[in-house]
């Protein structure tokens, strides 16, 4: 089993930046991609970013394709999300998790608080 702990949240004002990493431990030789999500309370979990481990291709949700970028430091099974320009409206709890090759995210972190203030 994989286990996965985000950290990096914060508060910060807008136009800032931040940037979160998700630790992973564990059984991670099954892990294939992982993944950024985001959630606000009362509304469901939206897709952020996603990346391979092998070749590091990314991918992103058109809300935020040019002002984050995500990365992976394979030695260290860890991945970062760099949060540029944030916007009020990036305020979520942001989500870690891990997929198989099948494309399904079983695995998923405790979630980092990020607050941006306009």
């Amino acid at each position: 089993q994989v286990q996965l702990v985000e950290s990096g949240g914060g508060l910060v004002q807008a136009g800032g930046s931040l940037r979160l990493s998700c630790a992973a431990s564990g059984r991670t030789f099954s892990t294939y991609s992982m993944g950024w999500f985001r959630q606000v309370p009362g509304k469901e979990r939206k897709f952020v970013a996603t990346i391979t481990w092998s070749g590091g291709s990314t991918y992103y949700a058109d809300s935020v394709k040019g002002r984050f970028t995500m990365s992976r430091d394979n030695a260290k099974d860890t991945v970062y999300l760099q949060m540029n320009s944030l916007k009020p409206e990036d305020t979520a709890v942001y989500y870690c998790a891990a997929a198989s090759s099948t494309g399904k995210y079983n695995v998923w972190g405790q979630g980092t608080q990020v607050t941006v203030s306009s």
